[in-house]
């Protein structure tokens, strides 16, 4: 757990992050190139671990969802498509730093 959220052994990448995107529709591959750093044994953990604890996820996704509507920002909704949120400490997605 980091923060309370589960997160991805010797990263600090949310297992909510990588279902967020596997469930709209991206594929494996991509996240791979996304975050590289992981490796497919541990994106493939983590997609199983939140196949295997939905509620955990969900709830968690929740509080996601709760904090940026404090910040006043909104998170796609499932099934929305692959939209993503830019988060203010990012400087946006897809840009990198």
């Amino acid at each position: 757990m980091l923060g309370g959220s589960p997160y991805v052994v010797g990263s600090r990448v949310p297992v909510r992050r990588l279902w967020a995107f596997f469930r709209t529709g991206t594929r494996v591959e991509t996240l791979l190139r996304r975050y590289p750093q992981l490796g497919p044994a541990k994106v493939f953990d983590a997609l199983a671990f939140a196949l295997d604890n939905p509620e955990v996820i969900d709830a968690d996704l929740q509080r996601e969802q709760e904090l940026l509507k404090r910040v006043g920002q909104r998170m796609p909704r499932r099934g929305g498509g692959p939209e993503q949120i830019e988060l203010p400490f990012l400087g946006g997605v897809g840009q990198r730093r």
